[in-house]
């Protein structure tokens, strides 16, 4: 069962629900549905519910209203096994989600995943590789922008570095997200929960963003998308919106092409971006603000300005 095939039909569901009966059925059907709106959400919650029931069928458990906490302790033990910390705690606080709606919707009484404890795990740093000023705009201006392809590829990661912004935030733009204001260009950021985000850009941000959008003439496409696929038969933009996997595709193209060695992704421009703000005298509060993060322990994992001061210190190491 994928994060797709749990909202697909009633005849496609686990045997597991499908055995519990049909309000069960339904119930599962909409925790998908209409209580997980947002799309990656919903689609992480499917691979954990999948592997969780999966598991449940293989130890012989015949419905979900059969799961007791043993089970599910049993289970995060195998993960742990297997996965990182994180990724079991993710898992693990999926399925919580799950029975905390099936216990609503009244299928089973209590939570069987309530009273298990996930993993120990503490993250001061995060795992994104950052990219020092230098390689960034080396990158940048490695970028090919005679061809609408190279324009659209700059604004793309300009949006990134320059807006701290999530590629899925920066990939669901549409064209009239782009606007100006007192005689500035703004960009507004549709971010998780449906949050709007709107701040103004720095000036490399506005040039890639006007030399991209004029020379693709969409700037009359208001509800358009403003990051298109090419059309392969035409070698124009098409009018469908850049997926992320198509992102990441190119920035990998982008930095083998800049002979970067760092192996980077879509997300290190959005740590890449904090930690220059940073090193320029920035603040976390400031950052957070931009990054529209939730809470600046969210930001903090972005900064990477300590690394400098490691290696100084390494280099103090006079062998």
């Amino acid at each position: 069962m994928s994060g797709a095939l749990v909202i697909a039909s009633a005849h496609e569901l686990p045997a597991l629900v499908v055995e519990a009966g049909q309000h069960a059925s339904t119930s599962f059907l909409e925790f998908f549905v209409s209580h997980t709106r947002n799309t990656n959400t919903r689609r992480a919650y499917g691979r954990a519910v999948s592997d969780f029931l999966t598991w449940c069928g293989d130890a012989g458990i015949v419905s979900i209203a059969k799961v007791q906490p043993l089970h599910v302790a049993a289970w995060v033990e195998k993960l742990t096994n297997s996965h990182s910390a994180p990724t079991a705690k993710q898992r693990l606080a999926a399925v919580r989600m799950l029975y905390d709606w099936l216990v609503v919707k009244q299928v089973v009484a209590v939570n069987p995943a309530a009273s298990v404890r996930g993993p120990s795990h503490s993250v001061k740093r995060g795992k994104t590789p950052v990219l020092d000023p230098l390689e960034a705009r080396t990158l940048l201006d490695a970028i090919d922008c005679t061809t609408i392809i190279g324009l659209r590829d700059r604004a793309l990661i300009g949006m990134m570095v320059y807006s701290f912004a999530r590629i899925g935030a920066v990939t669901g733009m549409k064209v009239e997200d782009v606007y100006t204001q007192s005689r500035r260009l703004w960009v507004r950021l549709h971010e998780k929960g449906g949050k709007r985000h709107e701040m103004p850009c720095h000036h490399n941000l506005e040039e890639y963003l006007h030399a991209y959008i004029e020379a693709a003439g969409i700037a009359s496409d208001a509800k358009g998308p403003l990051f298109r696929t090419i059309d392969r038969s035409t070698k124009d933009l098409s009018r469908r919106p850049l997926p992320q996997a198509n992102a990441y595709a190119m920035v990998q193209r982008r930095a083998l092409a800049a002979d970067i060695g760092t192996k980077i992704g879509n997300h290190t421009f959005r740590a890449t971006g904090i930690t220059a703000y940073l090193e320029a005298g920035g603040t976390i509060e400031k950052a957070q603000q931009i990054a529209a993060h939730e809470s600046p322990k969210t930001t903090k994992l972005y900064d990477r300005t300590s690394d400098q001061i490691t290696l100084d210190e390494i280099e103090r190491i006079a062998i």
